[in-house]
């Protein structure tokens, strides 16, 4: 099962560059400027968490200063991959030390 897994992660990750070929903003990618734009108004919701949260990207638009756009989105996937898997082995790790 975990082959089955990795394999699927590693397709997904292959895949990742395909976000360059549109030049629309990824699904929940949107800033208050693209809500602007397409409804005429920026959500009372959006505009209160953006105000509040001052949020930092860790790899803004995907990329690498004086990388390739591709090697960028690489390297994020990757980086987002290891977040998300570290994040779920230490839950399973606290939860098998319980168990």
């Amino acid at each position: 099962m975990k082959r089955v897994l990795f394999i699927f992660v590693g397709i997904l990750i292959l895949l990742v560059p395909l976000g360059l070929l549109s030049e629309n903003p990824a699904w929940g990618e949107w800033d208050s400027e693209y809500f602007k734009e397409k409804l005429g108004f920026i959500p009372a919701g959006i505009e209160k968490v953006e105000s509040v949260l001052h949020l930092k990207a860790l790899l803004p638009d995907y990329s690498l200063p004086g990388a390739n756009e591709v090697v960028g989105y690489y390297v994020s996937a990757l980086v987002g991959v290891l977040l998300i898997g570290g994040f779920y082995y230490l839950i399973y790790f606290f939860v098998r030390k319980r168990a």
